[in-house]
């Protein structure tokens, strides 16, 4: 049932409109006080009103703008007719309902909450339900948290006197800028014919790969905190990545390899430069810059919002606290209280797995959102670096191979354009140059887990090569199904489950093993 807006006494009907008939006899006139006068009905104006009410309401049905408008003069008959004495028989009106004019099946329609339909519908109480049974939930578990274990976040978390053993990593992260300034000169000399090509590529090879050993050693030689090693690394990783973009770029522009008309600009973005001159100027920006890919010139913004900056960097502070005390407060004593996966229960490795899916899953996501939009858009902005797709809906992947084009732009540009495209100029077929640049993946994600804790099994390798047979399952599925829902529940049924959970166990065992204690 249908109720009207206006005052109450107002006549509505839930009905169509009148028959042709009770239309052609209906004939009104204006009388003075602007009364509706019927030549055959004393209640001409409740004919009226009813006619015009039900041309309203189906409206309302129908989408009929045509019929919506016509309630407008209903109300001011209706005014009119209270004006005169307010004993219209408006206030007895009763409501009108024809089942034999009005169908109540007029087309196709899907469920709201079908296949077909779902994606199209608007799901915000949905979405508000699952946050409050997220809040629910959480709460509760913080709560059971505090109790069996307390406050298990100490003085020393961010800082301690055993954080200055890690100076030498300090040390080997300040000197890494040497390398790019190796590569810079490098170029220079073979711009100016100095030095041949092969020499070119020789002390080129040199370079990336000390840039990338040496750190390696330093932290190996040192008992560094597992952090720090990772930090280093990354740090070491991406310059590496940066050189080889640097040399792979200024080595095609010197062999003219590179057409201008080829580049893709967006109409009124600023324009990029693709000109072979080698500037330290342009090194420099390309080594602090957001990207892995190096380019002469880059789009830039105008100027830098800084108070936008201010509240990025609140932001990145407060889910850098809560990512810590996720770690602290429930990963930890949960790896703490379980025992090694491949060695204990089958049933109750997975029970532990299970249980650790869902902080692990809470500190990826805080992780990807600190550094993949928070930090990288900050760096962006205050170098004015204009093109911030550092991400895509990796989130509505169907696939394990959407995921990985999706969730990581930089690096993905970064294996397309140096890995992927140079061996199929080189006639390697795709499916052995997409394992190729999985290879590449997986070398360097062993290279800032083991390397920092100093475990060489190759859990995070085979974890990452894990993604090739994966990605032909997923593919598989989803040519068979071809239902995006379906995709993207496997999808996250493999994130969230058979990868980081499982992965965190082994290595967490692993390193205690290594520094003695007893399981």
């Amino acid at each position: 049932m249908v109720m009207s807006d206006s005052p109450e006494g107002d006549t509505v009907t839930a009905a169509a409109a009148a028959s042709p008939v009770a239309e052609s006899d209906l004939r009104r006139r204006p009388i003075a006080g602007g009364e509706v006068e019927d030549s055959e009905s004393k209640d001409g104006n409740l004919v009226a009103e009813e006619t015009s009410s039900e041309d309203s309401v189906l409206g309302k049905f129908t989408g009929d703008e045509n019929k919506v408008k016509n309630e407008a003069s209903v109300e001011s008959v209706h005014r009119g007719g209270e004006d005169r004495g307010g004993s219209g028989s408006g206030s007895g009106a009763k409501f009108a309902y024809r089942p034999s004019e009005v169908p109540a099946h007029r087309r196709i329609k899907e469920s709201p909450l079908s296949s077909d339909a779902i994606f199209r519908q608007s799901h915000a109480g949905l979405f508000n339900l699952c946050i409050v049974v997220l809040v629910a939930v959480n709460s509760r578990l913080i709560i059971e948290n505090l109790m069996k274990y307390g406050w298990l976040i100490k003085t020393g978390f961010w800082f301690s006197s055993r954080s200055l053993r890690d100076w030498p990593l300090l040390m080997c992260c300040l000197t890494l800028p040497i390398f790019p300034l190796a590569a810079f000169l490098v170029e220079k000399l073979a711009l100016q014919k100095r030095i041949n090509e092969s020499a070119v590529i020789s002390l080129h090879i040199a370079i990336t790969t000390t840039s990338l050993l040496y750190p390696v050693l330093v932290i190996l030689r040192c008992d560094s905190a597992v952090l720090s090693g990772v930090t280093l690394m990354l740090f070491a990783c991406i310059v590496w990545l940066k050189l080889v973009s640097y040399v792979h770029t200024n080595y095609d522009m010197r062999k003219g390899t590179i057409s201008v008309g080829k580049v893709d600009v967006v109409p009124g973005s600023p324009s990029v430069d693709c000109s072979h001159e080698l500037s330290l100027k342009s090194l420099t920006y390309f080594m602090v810059a957001p990207t892995l890919c190096y380019q002469t010139s880059y789009p830039r913004t105008p100027c830098v919002r800084k108070s936008w900056v201010s509240r990025q960097f609140v932001k990145l502070i407060i889910f850098t606290g809560v990512m810590g005390f996720m770690i602290e407060q429930y990963i930890n004593p949960i790896i703490k209280n379980s025992q090694h996966p491949l060695k204990g229960n089958l049933l109750y490795a997975i029970e532990r797995v299970l249980k650790l899916s869902l902080p692990c899953l809470y500190v990826w996501l805080c992780m990807f959102y600190c550094f993949f939009h928070l930090w990288l858009n900050i760096l962006a902005e205050l170098l004015c670096f204009g093109d911030r797709e550092f991400y895509k809906d990796w989130w509505n992947a169907k696939t394990v191979e959407e995921y990985w084009r999706l969730w990581n732009m930089p690096v993905h540009k970064w294996m397309v354009r140096h890995i992927y495209f140079p061996c199929l100029r080189h006639g390697i077929p795709k499916g052995v140059a997409v394992i190729i640049a999985f290879l590449v993946s997986a070398i360097f994600h062993e290279l800032c887990i083991a390397v920092p804790c100093h475990i060489f099994k190759g859990w995070a390798f085979a974890g990452i090569m894990f993604q090739v047979p994966l990605v032909l399952i997923t593919n598989y599925l989803w040519d068979k199904f071809q239902n995006s829902m379906v995709g993207n529940m496997i999808f996250w049924f493999s994130f969230c489950i058979l990868g980081q959970p499982m992965t965190v166990l082994l290595y967490y065992h692993d390193l205690m093993n290594r520094k003695g204690a007893n399981w």
